[in-house]
């Protein structure tokens, strides 16, 4: 009976929180909110009374969710767009979140009174921004490239230096050697980057070349390879959050068999992963702390927001050419979510001094500043006069393997603005061994003859086999960048 209660509530559960996207979508809000709001409605002070208390387990699952949400977010990142902004995103995730860490930590000290230990881990716990924000929020606005590959790029890097010193600041009470913790931050980050590459690149070259018996397991054989990267890593003393992320970057870049079940799949584990992380959160805060740290936390929330995060951004992309508005977008667009609360777990279980206030000052921060900065990005983003650059699309060639056939089938959609359109199939000089087999055009389907046009939307079915599978999808790439005469112009499909 209590299996059943426990299904039904889960499953209710899950709903009301689908539904709430919906509604926070509209309004321009992170979905946290909505999941936190349930959370704390069936918590202790809720109707339900459910009563949840274990910081330690708390921390567990958080940290395990953490890392299903950077895998979402690696696994749906264009590696073309954000490879420009890395040595910016690098910078904001490192030197940035030092210097925002020193300006919270002092204002916390100055003007709330804290101790050195708690101010400094509060503005730790507060320096990343969250990954599931990030994404859900940003990803809607029309915004330049290499802006929105420098937020993503921050909001994947900055978790893994964060959960070092917050890690080492709850496990020391004395001040810790900076030299000692500057070199441990050095090798977990640049180990933590080799594993995530290497387990990621040996993975899609394993995926690429043998062919599963189902669909599905390609993306299962991802989200493992992606949270295996995560352990390997940990058991080395690396980073995992960067191990996690990078594996994940690499593969969802890799042109896998099966890719957009590999993407749906993810961004599913994403959900369900936000999900039970925020509402688990809200059913560990209690509402009878919150109130009363409601006026810090607009302190240190305004410091945050106005002095940390401007300091931080301008004096971490100096050098990287950004104009004024970008690095003002890039300063409000810093959104806090689950990894602030979920870090300040981590000093509860380490039974630190203040622990209980600091969750309670952080989790008002969250949602505070959440309803704050969520609404107002596109309107900020107007006054800075930024606006999306999108490059013409890159063609979307998607593969499912024929092993019996020793052939590959390429799904290759024809965007608007593709020079595809207009050549006729035999202008497209496939290598032998190629063909296209079918083209799916407003919903019917016919075989294209050699003089067959295509179109701008068609969706082409081309079977290649495995030796010049790589030449035929660069050939389909050049054509669609230059046109019928694309070698003549110099361009390869590389």
């Amino acid at each position: 009976m209590h299996l059943d209660i426990w299904l039904l509530l889960g499953a209710t559960l899950v709903l009301c929180a689908i539904i709430a996207v919906r509604l926070s979508h509209k309004a321009g809000l992170p979905t946290l909110l909505a999941y936190m709001g349930l959370g704390l409605f069936i918590g202790e002070s809720g109707p339900l009374h459910i009563q949840f208390d274990n910081a330690e387990l708390a921390e567990t699952l958080g940290l395990a969710a953490l890392v299903l949400i950077l895998y979402e977010g690696g696994i749906t990142t264009d590696w073309r767009r954000m490879r420009p902004s890395v040595p910016s995103a690098i910078s904001v995730s490192t030197i940035g979140t030092l210097i925002s860490i020193g300006v919270v930590a002092l204002a916390a000290m100055w003007l709330v009174g804290m101790d050195w230990r708690p101010a400094f881990l509060l503005g730790a716990v507060l320096a990343p921004t969250d990954a599931a924000a990030v994404f859900s929020v940003l990803r809607r606005l029309p915004l330049p490239s290499r802006l929105m590959g420098l937020l993503e790029g921050e909001s994947g890097f900055n978790d893994a230096p964060v959960v070092i010193i917050v890690v080492t600041l709850s496990a020391h009470s004395a001040a810790p050697n900076l030299a000692e913790l500057l070199g441990v931050m050095v090798y977990e980050l640049a180990a933590g980057a080799v594993i995530g590459i290497a387990i990621g690149w040996l993975g899609a070259q394993g995926l690429r070349r043998v062919a599963l018996p189902a669909s599905g397991l390609y993306p299962i054989a991802v989200l493992s390879l992606s949270v295996g990267s995560y352990g390997a890593a940990s058991l080395l003393h690396a980073s995992g959050f960067l191990a996690v992320y990078v594996s994940a970057v690499v593969l969802g870049n890799a042109r896998l068999p099966h890719r957009p079940a590999t993407r749906g799949f993810a961004e599913g584990v994403g959900w369900l992963a936000q999900i039970g992380l925020f509402v688990m959160l809200g059913l560990l805060a209690d509402p009878g702390d919150l109130p009363g740290q409601i006026a810090p936390a607009l302190i240190i929330g305004f410091v945050l927001l106005l002095v940390a995060r401007p300091v931080s951004v301008g004096l971490s992309t100096i050098g990287f050419n950004l104009t004024w508005g970008e690095k003002i977008f890039t300063s409000w667009a810093g959104l806090r979510g689950a990894v602030p609360i979920v870090l300040a777990t981590i000093p509860m279980v380490a039974e630190v001094a203040s622990a209980d206030r600091l969750f309670a000052i952080v989790f008002n921060i969250v949602v505070l500043f959440t309803l704050l900065q969520g609404p107002t990005l596109p309107l900020v983003a107007r006054w800075c006069r930024l606006e999306g650059d999108e490059q013409a699309r890159e063609l979307d060639v998607e593969a499912a393997p024929l092993e019996e056939l020793h052939a590959d089938l390429l799904e290759v959609r024809i965007p608007a603005d593709s020079m595809l359109s207009g050549v006729e199939i035999f202008e497209l000089r496939l290598p032998p061994g190629a063909s296209v087999t079918l083209v799916v055009r407003d919903g019917s389907s016919f075989v294209p003859e050699p003089t067959t046009p295509l179109q701008s939307g068609d969706t082409l079915l081309v079977v290649t086999t495995d030796s010049v599978r790589e030449a035929a999808e660069r050939r389909l790439r050049a054509v669609s960048r230059k046109g019928r005469l694309a070698g003549w112009f110099g361009e390869t499909g590389a």
